[in-house]
């Protein structure tokens, strides 16, 4: 329990901290001088729009994050753990980043991220959830999945991909396949982002006129704009039946995407008692010494990549 209040206090700098040259320190909260604006939603919720996070603040905090991402991996390595993370959410609401974030800084030999495509005619004839079963965690790994077993509740819900009556197997079954991943030892986490249609809409704009993102854009996607509703309906539904307190849902508001990913990273760090099982430093052997009767070849006669910058 120290260990866990001695993180926070390195997440939440007080407002009247200062840095090594002696200039006040912003709260992370605030983002900068702007003020916070509230906005009424047509449901009636308040939502709080802050400043967008600036970068100096966004790295540093990231930075911090990463430390102790690497620490709990460590841990899960040790006491042989099983971690489950669950990305879902609206279409640009930043999950793919946050997951990017997440995965930087640890080992891929034991933390990958599962991303299934479209299954094949084959595994359209299993148990539903059996192609994702293949994909589960063994002792000391983390598992990602960047969409998973919910594309059911909602893009094939939404578009006719599956009948009524999978539909609701698949609500009813759901429950009860997390409370035997539970069950078996596994730590399984849900994670929401949510964006409003407006900052959607924006992010859109920004990945079709802008190459580099275009491929973010699929057909999916596209044909999608046309089901705002009818996916916030299905959204709706899926949490009523699928957010037990066995493997609860966590919504991330990913209207900033630095916010949305410092935020996430550090809850999924309170999710989780560790310890500092890092090891210690590593004192390197003496390199082997020239050996007299080996020569190198000459670069003249490798293929070496032009040397363009």
């Amino acid at each position: 329990m120290a260990l866990r209040k001695k993180i926070a206090a390195k997440r939440k700098p007080s407002g009247k901290a200062r840095e090594a040259g002696g200039k006040p320190r912003q709260d992370v909260n605030s983002g900068g001088s702007a003020a916070a604006e509230e906005i009424v939603r047509p449901t009636g919720d308040i939502v709080t729009r802050r400043p967008k996070l600036k970068r100096k603040i966004y790295n540093r905090e990231l930075a911090t994050l990463h430390q102790e991402l690497i620490k709990l991996q460590y841990w899960i390595r040790d006491q042989g753990l099983r971690l489950v993370l669950i990305f879902e959410g609206r279409d640009a609401a930043g999950k793919g980043g946050c997951i990017k974030r997440l995965v930087e800084p640890l080992n891929p030999r034991s933390a990958r991220v599962v991303a299934l495509g479209t299954p094949s005619d084959r595994e359209k004839t299993q148990w539903y959830f059996q192609r994702y079963i293949a994909h589960l965690p063994a002792a000391g790994e983390i598992v990602i999945f960047d969409r998973s077993w919910y594309n059911r509740a909602g893009v094939e819900r939404v578009f006719g991909f599956c009948t009524d009556s999978e539909h609701r197997e698949f609500l009813r079954s759901c429950p009860e396949f997390e409370r035997m991943l539970v069950r078996s030892g596994i730590i399984l986490i849900k994670y929401w982002f949510s964006v409003s249609d407006d900052e959607q809409e924006r992010r859109f704009q920004d990945r079709a006129h802008d190459p580099l993102k275009r491929w973010k854009l699929s057909d999916i996607d596209i044909q999608g704009r046309d089901h705002w509703v009818d996916y916030s309906r299905a959204k709706d539904e899926m949490f009523y039946y699928t957010d037990i307190p066995e493997s609860p849902w966590y919504t991330v508001d990913g209207e900033d995407k630095r916010r949305a990913r410092l935020n996430c990273l550090a809850h999924i760090l309170d999710m989780i008692e560790y310890e500092d099982v890092t090891p210690k430093p590593v004192e390197l052997p003496e390199r082997q010494q020239p050996d007299a009767q080996y020569q190198r070849p000459p670069r003249t006669e490798q293929r070496m990549v032009p040397d363009r910058y």
